[in-house]
């Protein structure tokens, strides 16, 4: 399997834009934190053990037994990709912004065609088994997830503690090594200046709210990833099932929020969304920041039916497509802010015309 189509093509399994309250969760991700009992965190092993590391992780995967379960699998060191290659798979949400910029021997990337799996090998942990389905489907993807590391762990011997569970080289992870999280779109709540009181909330429930690319990242373009905080203790079906619970309870309150504006301010709403489209389907020049938050607007008025001619998927495509790293490298070249911006603007356009 080649690496260059999955870097040349946008589209990935999470941007289906189908499934429940699909109008609302953009994708739901697993991500499990596993270690092997014979060698020192990523952070502390040699270049050997850590070439040794990933070897054993294709080793365990690459075999017809394996794939003819979890589907074919592609297996990538990061020092044969570019910046610019790694920063396109941050785009997509197949690996950390951490594991892009990270240098050194055996990190790698175990990736399944559909790119619905894909294994951080040698980030912080030796290997982040990652999911990732469109909208709400948390218990789909914990199944899958599990059925990849049971495959992993029948193979390697994981680092694990009959009292603390799954060790982690960050604290945080011990225990069950799972963060599952949401992304999720609300504009309503942000708009009626609710967002606020939601997340504080949340964060009292024990979950944590992040922008786009996970930790350290900012929210754009209304975009939130909602997470669980806690992993020693809670059961992994625990875990799942209180972030489902509270996820709906913020769905619930995201389209009372959209009914309030249609309600009481359905004029202001539809001018912001029908000018956030005009302004998309004609601009020659829109930057990342801008072109989120129109985006936003355009995003909610499909959802509402107040725009027709435009699908969810040719929006959740576009959130990778006008990426400054996967702009760059459809244009073959690098690229000034002014001409991603001018590039950006073209890829919309055409993109709109064509729904």
């Amino acid at each position: 399997m080649s690496i260059q189509k999955h870097l040349n093509t946008a589209y990935t399994k999470w941007m289906e834009g189908t499934g429940p309250y699909s109008h609302i969760v953009i994708s739901s991700r697993i991500r499990l934190a596993r270690n092997l009992a014979d060698f020192l965190f990523p952070h502390l092993q040699s270049p050997e053990q850590a070439r040794e590391v990933f070897s054993l992780g294709r080793k365990a995967l690459d075999t017809p037994g394996v794939q003819q379960k979890i589907g074919p699998l592609a297996f990538i060191t990061m020092d044969e990709l570019s910046s610019l290659d790694r920063q396109i798979l941050v785009e997509k949400h197949l690996i950390s912004p951490q594991h892009a910029q990270n240098e050194g021997e055996g990190r790698g990337l175990i990736m399944r065609d559909d790119e619905a799996v894909s294994i951080m090998v040698n980030e912080e942990d030796h290997f982040r088994i990652q999911v990732l389905f469109p909208a709400l489907q948390l218990e789909a993807a914990w199944e899958l997830a599990g059925q990849v590391d049971d495959l992993v762990e029948s193979k390697l011997h994981y680092a694990y503690d009959e009292q603390y569970g799954y060790l982690t080289c960050c604290p945080t992870n011990v225990g069950t090594g799972l963060r599952a999280s949401v992304m999720m779109h609300l504009p309503a709540l942000v708009m009626t200046n609710q967002a606020s009181r939601v997340f504080t909330a949340l964060a009292k429930l024990g979950f944590v709210v992040r922008g786009l690319y996970g930790e350290g990242t900012e929210a754009k373009g209304n975009l939130f990833q909602i997470s669980n905080q806690i992993t020693l203790g809670p059961r992994e079906e625990e875990i799942n099932g209180n972030l489902t619970a509270v996820s709906r309870q913020v769905i619930e309150q995201e389209e009372q929020a959209r009914e309030d504006l249609q309600k009481e301010k359905l004029t202001q709403l539809e001018d912001r969304i029908f000018r956030s489209y005009g302004i998309l389907s004609n601009a020659y020049i829109l930057s990342s920041e801008e072109a989120m938050g129109l985006l936003s607007n355009l995003r909610l008025g499909v959802d509402l039916g107040l725009v027709r001619n435009v699908d969810t998927k040719t929006l959740n495509e576009l959130l990778v497509r006008t990426r400054p790293a996967f702009l760059q490298k459809m244009a073959g070249k690098e690229m000034d802010a002014f001409n991603r911006d001018f590039k950006r603007a073209g890829i919309i356009r055409e993109a709109l015309a064509g729904s």
